[in-house]
């Protein structure tokens, strides 16, 4: 089973550049989408019903934020998931931070986590939905599920998972609170698999616009696949997809055993 993660910041941005042809010929089981913008009601069938003419095919699942063109994630399934649910919490879903798809032992989340802003402006708030989400997580591992959380995250973790950590100390992403919520949540039962398998430097998922900062790989790693410690036996890859293009985010991708 093969899962990607994409923040495609906005989806209809990301069809002009490709999305729905990458969609179908990237071989995923499943794709999480992060940062779509939109409401399924603004959307064509190109990426509501995606499907090419040998008969590959989507589902797909949107939960939309209130206030439009902001926020919303996503999830597309070439298999009918059991069910389909948000986070069950008001504060969190009218932004549209959560979509999870359950697959028999499987919960599929795809997740948008806030981002702090300038001076820890929503970092309350940013505070409240990682935890929040953890408590969702743990709370599916106490149900007997294998939990994977995807997603932007809008976190470097450690020095390592940006291209200039000592500027970037007290910026939005890189906040000493920030990564002290990851390292609870590493040590609280889940893996950062990218990690688990890659050790090297200079591995990043976003990239700014400007100064050409992606052409000189100077990024930040805050797109992840998470999973429970129980679950890390059935993965067997954790990559970045780096030359792939149309956002600036690049896609993540996990496979794991059914």
């Amino acid at each position: 089973m093969k899962i990607i993660s994409w923040n495609v910041n906005g989806i209809r941005a990301a069809q002009k550049k490709g999305f729905a042809p990458w969609l179908l010929n990237c071989g995923a089981d499943v794709v999480c989408i992060q940062e779509t913008k939109a409401s399924p009601s603004q959307l064509d069938d190109e990426l509501l019903q995606p499907k090419d003419l040998s008969g590959t095919q989507y589902k797909s699942f949107f939960n939309s934020a209130k206030k439009p063109g902001y926020s919303g994630t996503a999830i597309y399934s070439k298999a009918a998931p059991d069910k389909i649910e948000n986070l069950g919490n008001a504060l969190f879903d009218d932004e549209g931070r959560v979509t999870c798809a359950f697959y028999g032992d499987i919960a599929i989340v795809s997740a948008y986590f806030p981002n702090s802003q300038d001076g820890g402006k929503r970092l309350e708030y940013k505070l409240s939905f990682c935890d929040a989400i953890f408590s969702y997580c743990k709370d599916l591992v106490a149900q007997k599920k294998n939990v994977v959380l995807c997603g932007d995250y809008n976190i470097a973790h450690k020095p390592i998972d940006l291209a200039n950590p000592k500027s970037n100390e007290g910026n939005a992403g890189f906040l000493p609170e920030e990564r002290a919520w990851m390292d609870k949540f590493t040590q609280g039962g889940f893996v950062d698999t990218f990690r688990h398998f890659c050790q090297e430097e200079k591995q990043y998922t976003w990239w700014s616009y400007r100064f050409h900062a992606r052409e000189k790989n100077v990024g930040w790693r805050i797109d992840y696949h998470c999973v429970n410690e129980e679950f890390l036996p059935r993965v067997k890859s954790s990559k970045i997809l780096a030359d792939v293009m149309g956002s600036d985010h690049c896609p993540i991708e996990l496979e794991i055993e059914e």
